[in-house]
Parts: C-alpha cells; sequence; structure tokens
C-alpha cells in the first residue's frame, strides 16, 4: 500500500513540468493574439483616421456651386478677369482713367476669388465669431458701387478720349464686361440683403 502510495505521488509530480510547460505556452499565445488584435485596432483606428482627415480637408459646398450666389460669384469671377485682362494687355497708362478702373477690377476679383473659396471650402462656418453674413453685404454692396463707377469712367473716357486708337476695341470690351460684372455684383448684393434680413428677423 505504501509503495503505490509512493509510486502515484512521484508520477503527479512527473506530470507537473508538463503541465507548467503547457500553461506556459497558452499564456504565451493568449499574449500573441492579444497584441494581434490590438495592432489589428491600431491599424483600422489609424486607417480611418487618416480617411477622415482625407474627407475633411477635401470638404467643400457642393449646394453652394448650384446656387444663385455661387453662380453669380462664378460669373463675377470670369467677367473680372476678362475686364482687367482686356486693359491690362494695351497700352491703358496713356488714359489716367484706366488706372483707376484696373485698380477697382483686381482689387475686387482677388476679394471675390477669396470669398468664393471660403464658401465653397466651408471655412466660414469653422469661424463663428466673424459675421459673414454682414461681411458679405458689405463686400457686395461696395463692389457694386465701385465697380458701377468704373464701368461708367471707363465708357466716358473712351467716348472722349480714345475714338479711333488702335486699343479702341479691347476697352469698348472692358466697358461691356465690366456692366455685366456690376449687375453680377447687384444680384449678390441682393442675394446678400435677403439672407442679412432673415438672420436679423430670426434673432
Amino acid at each position: 500500500m505504501w509503495l503505490a502510495t509512493r509510486i502515484t505521488q512521484n508520477f503527479h509530480l512527473s506530470q507537473y513540468p508538463l503541465v507548467i510547460q503547457r500553461s506556459n505556452i497558452a499564456a504565451k499565445r493568449r499574449k500573441s493574439l492579444l497584441k494581434m488584435e490590438g495592432e489589428a485596432t491600431q491599424r483600422s483606428s489609424s486607417n480611418s483616421s487618416i480617411e477622415n482627415f482625407s474627407t475633411s480637408t477635401l470638404a467643400y459646398d457642393r449646394h453652394f456651386i448650384c446656387s444663385a450666389p455661387g453662380l453669380l460669384a462664378l460669373a463675377e469671377i470670369a467677367f473680372g478677369l476678362v475686364v482687367w485682362t482686356l486693359i491690362a494687355g494695351t497700352e491703358y497708362f496713356y488714359v489716367s482713367a484706366f488706372g483707376w478702373v484696373i485698380f477697382v477690377a483686381i482689387f475686387y476679383w482677388v476679394l471675390t476669388v477669396i470669398f468664393y473659396i471660403i464658401y465653397l471650402t466651408v471655412v466660414y462656418k469653422k469661424i463663428p465669431q466673424v459675421s459673414w453674413k454682414t461681411v458679405g453685404l458689405c463686400f457686395h454692396g461696395s463692389a457694386t458701387v465701385m465697380y458701377g463707377v468704373a464701368a461708367a469712367v471707363d465708357a466716358a473716357s473712351i467716348s472722349k478720349n480714345v475714338r479711333g486708337h488702335y486699343n479702341f476695341n479691347c476697352w469698348v470690351a472692358s466697358t461691356f464686361f465690366a456692366i455685366l460684372v456690376t449687375l453680377s455684383y447687384a444680384g449678390s448684393t441682393y442675394f446678400s440683403f435677403t439672407s442679412w434680413r432673415l438672420r436679423n428677423e430670426e434673432e
């Protein structure tokens, strides 16, 4: 009896290293699985963050492109570019009034491009401290007035001083497109005023 008990104890003791080894292997497997799961989760989160970043950087307002203010802004940019290109490609410095016209044309063309990018990329929503509706109303109103004056000065200078000049056709065309730009800014002023008034009524 004593001998059988001894043999049984020795058998169990001989099995302990195998049990410990198996438990160590199982623990290592669990650690490796957890590590692989953690790396997969980290990769997926980094990929999702990259996708979100690229989506946010490429975000733009599709509705603005097809809206009336967006189309008017495109018309202002296109016609304004034609105005100052027609004048800049001629000897406009012989007529001092054309200096004022080209200044107004380039100045408001640059500002219009900036405003168009701001509204297209929805940057204005990231700067809520600025009253964009008021800024838009002031900008479009001043552009309408200044461009109207520039178109009148352009037309008066052509009819008075340069009839028969070889740049005459370009300057006549610049007057026509300046009138179109003025009308476009007038339309933008109307929409800006409507938006500004609605905001004040809501407040």
